[in-house]
Order: structure tokens, then sequence, then C-alpha cells
């Protein structure tokens, strides 16, 4: 019983466990990433230059190219790159279209008048998504 139930969470693992490797490199070069290596320090926050079989090269904000294998990359996430257009406002305001020019030098009279006062937002930066975990080896069968 045991080893059916052993037999069925690989095979389950095996078909969950897919390698997202060519997603990466479909990935536009200068598309900003979020690297997590499996030491478990703070992860590198870089730009994509190049995918290899065997590599992940990036740049730093050093404009240091930097070359991190494959298997020392725990995950990876990535910012898509949504063209935002600007967003504008516009307000518009008549004061009073009723009220009539005073006549003559009059100090503090009501004078008909417009306001008008714009607004432009671009918006702000989607958030990472995860595009890469390493693929768990499952362990030997005995």
């Amino acid at each position: 019983m045991r080893r059916i139930a052993l037999t069925l969470l690989l095979t389950f693992a095996a078909f969950g466990a897919t390698d997202t490797w060519p997603k990466v490199r479909d990935l536009p070069g200068g598309t900003e990433l979020r690297v997590y290596k499996k030491d478990g320090r703070p992860p590198i926050n870089a730009k994509l230059a190049d995918v290899t079989d065997d590599a992940l090269i990036v740049v730093l904000k050093k404009d240091e190219e930097v070359s991190i294998p494959k298997d020392q990359i725990e995950r990876i996430d990535y910012r898509p790159q949504k063209v935002s257009r600007p967003t504008t406002i516009v307000n518009n305001k008549v004061e009073d279209p009723n009220t009539q020019a005073p006549v003559g030098p009059q100090r503090d009279a009501k004078v008909p008048g417009t306001s008008s006062s714009s607004n432009m937002s671009f918006g702000g930066k989607p958030d990472f998504e995860t595009i890469y975990r390493r693929v768990p080896v499952p362990p030997a069968a005995k």
C-alpha cells in the first residue's frame, strides 16, 4: 500500500512540476527581474540581458553584467511591461454667469468668471509576478 501511495505521489509531482525556463527565455531584454537564489540571501533586483540553457545573465544597477547559473536560482519574478496611457481629467467651472459686469470703476464688484483645472495621471508600475520556480528533484526510489 505504501508503494502505491509513493508511486502516485511521485507521478502527481512529475506532472505538476514542469520546467518554466522557456518562459524566461521569451521575456524581452530589459525586463525588471527579482532573482531569488538557493542560499537564502535577499533577492537580486536587476534587468534581463540574456538567457541561456544554463544561466541567466542580468544587468545590475551599477551597469555590471552578472551571470547566475540556473542551478543556483530558486525563483524568478518579473515585472510585466504594460504600456500605460496617461489619463487626463479637465474640470471647467463657470461662476455665476448671470452677473453683469459693473459699469465704471467699482471695487469689490462681482464679475462673471470661469476657472479651469487639469490633472494628469500616469499610473503606477505593475507588481512582480513569478515566472520561474526551480523544479524540485524527486527523492530516489529504493
